[in-house]
């Protein structure tokens, strides 16, 4: 089914099977590898992307049900040259990488969070990130809430 929806910036149009979900479209379709898919059921947070300026699960939502929506992804963070943005500068100088794996969802998370809410506590920040539900046991929630 042709599916048409912006991404980073640019507007897309694919072709989807029904069932596919928006992670994996990001991911083989468009070469968009930094939405990481962990558990494929909505828990550990490594897909988050935001669809219209709210964080969401992509492994959760079918490809087709972005249609017509504005999609953003870790890749598009980022400036121009590669430059990180203070978020990303943040999560690097506090360590807040870690493995990796989960980094992207956590960063789309924050991005989520500050969009709305520009100075958080570290209260905001600790619900924010919990109601994501990130669960790598490998995070510590004190180094990622001083990276936002």
């Amino acid at each position: 089914m042709p599916t048409k929806f912006e991404v980073n910036g640019k507007s897309v149009e694919v072709s989807v099977e029904p069932r596919m979900t928006l992670a994996d479209c990001l991911r083989h379709q468009l070469r968009l590898t930094g939405t990481h898919v962990g558990c494929e059921h909505g828990v550990c947070g490594a897909c988050t992307v935001l669809i219209d300026g709210v964080a969401t699960r992509s492994c959760l939502v079918l490809a087709g049900q972005a249609d017509g929506c504005e999609v953003r992804t870790v890749e598009g963070l980022g400036g121009p040259d590669g430059e990180l943005t203070p978020l990303q500068a943040a999560f690097k100088a506090s360590h807040g990488l870690q493995c990796g794996f989960c980094t992207p969802g956590m960063l789309m998370s924050a991005v989520a969070l500050l969009e709305r809410n520009p100075g958080p506590t570290r209260e905001e920040i600790a619900q924010a990130l919990r109601s994501e539900e990130h669960t790598s046991e490998l995070q510590s929630p004190y180094v990622i809430s001083y990276a936002v």
